[in-house]
């Protein structure tokens, strides 16, 4: 008897949407990334230093949250479709919009502006994928669309050292309207989900905060906050700690040679993203999550303060990757499974982004903390929040399996 592989029983508008949406989520995490990359190059055109460079980062984290949170509500009223077609243009648009930048204020401004496409792509392609998959591989295809962001951040380095030594940091910045082109393909080939048609949204913030829901929303934006300013304050900082001299507490490489370790980190995280899918189909939500963000937890010290030598650098960018991204996978699948569809991408916008507005302090304080103690130290404080995160996950029921509005 023969076995139709998992892949081969997904209908071809569920694929179409889950390309969709890991390409807008991959874009956006290059339009995100080459901020990062370019660190080093603008503090010297504008004249900053960490602190400053790090509230950039949070600029965007902040703005990113209200634009998760408004897309979200407007994909539910609107669809999901719409919703992430609008995302992709504003980031785009924003991205090139940084590069015409003459001031550290108008930079600041583009970035400001990118930062709400970015949260909308989420919160909207999230919703797309999640309702468009049957239950038992719903993590499978979250997890490949969170996998996007691993292959944007490879692309976002892989720019950075091909243009900013030639044409400069202007180019780089410019070569982010390119996604836009997307959503030209989306339009023509992604279709709403059938059961957003059949329930659109009616139920609104109010909803999330009434009885039944207001719990499990509460408890959902602790551990997005706890995750999120992990995250943040961690990988934000990675690209300057590689390129930065040792006598900071870098690792001293440079920007040319850091890319040599970044793209391992990435692969690793590409990995993890994919895995984490797999594993909580097969184990559930919250065992998958746990594991990681423990993995997570014991790796980031020691990479942070015990790697000085490129040897160990290059061995643990993998596994710091991995366990460091892979837990992303849990948002998608199950904040999806925890609310109706009325009012679903309203809820994981919110829940998410929430997630990312606390975070946006993580950039400025580990900035801050790295011009005392060094890049490679203040990198290790972020260890403790992956451990509060798997304390809040398991707060939230096990949806593994669940149908979508099952109560």
């Amino acid at each position: 008897m023969t076995t139709t592989p998992w892949y081969r029983s997904v209908p071809r508008d569920a694929w179409h949407a889950l390309f969709a949406a890991q390409a807008g989520w991959m874009l956006d995490a290059l339009d995100f990334v080459i901020y990062l990359m370019a660190i080093p190059t603008l503090q010297q055109v504008f004249g900053f230093d960490t602190g400053p460079a790090g509230l950039l980062a949070t600029v965007a984290l902040l703005t990113s949250a209200a634009g998760g949170i408004l897309f979200g509500w407007l994909a539910d009223r609107v669809g999901r479709r719409r919703a992430l077609t609008l995302t992709i243009l504003v980031y785009s648009l924003a991205s090139l919009g940084s590069a015409t930048a003459a001031t550290l204020a108008a930079f600041m401004a583009w970035r400001a502006l990118l930062g709400f496409g970015m949260g909308g792509e989420w919160s909207a392609g999230a919703a797309l994928v999640s309702e468009t998959w049957p239950a038992e591989h719903r993590g499978k295809a979250v997890g490949i669309m969170q996998s996007g962001w691993a292959l944007g951040y490879i692309l976002a380095a892989s720019l950075a050292v091909l243009l900013l030594p030639t044409l400069g940091w202007r180019w780089l910045f410019a070569a982010g309207v390119l996604p836009a082109l997307l959503t030209l393909w989306i339009r023509r080939h992604v279709r709403e989900p059938a059961v957003w048609t059949a329930r659109r949204g009616s139920g609104g913030l109010r909803l999330l905060l009434a009885p039944g829901y207001r719990g499990r929303t509460a408890v959902a934006i602790a551990m997005s906050s706890a995750v999120m300013f992990a995250y943040w304050g961690l990988f934000t900082w990675v690209p300057s700690f590689l390129a930065s001299p040792v006598e900071k507490g870098g690792a001293g490489l440079g920007l040319v040679k850091s890319l040599a370790f970044i793209v391992p980190t990435q692969l690793g995280a590409f990995a993890g993203y994919l895995s984490f899918g797999f594993v909580s189909d097969r184990l559930g939500r919250r065992p998958a999550f746990v594991a990681f963000l423990a993995a997570a937890a014991v790796v980031v010290p020691v990479y942070g303060l015990g790697a000085r030598s490129p040897a160990l650098l290059l061995a643990l960018g993998p596994l710091l990757g991995f366990a460091g991204h892979g837990y992303f996978s849990l948002f998608g699948a199950q904040l999806a499974e925890l609310f109706p569809t009325s009012i679903r991408a309203t809820a994981q916008g919110l829940v998410y982004n929430s997630g990312r507005a606390v975070s946006a302090l993580a950039p400025y304080v580990i900035g801050a903390l790295a011009r005392t103690r060094g890049i490679g130290p203040a990198l290790a404080l972020t260890s403790g929040f992956f451990v509060l995160g798997a304390v809040f996950v398991l707060l939230l029921p096990e949806t593994r399996g669940r149908a979508l509005d099952e109560p």
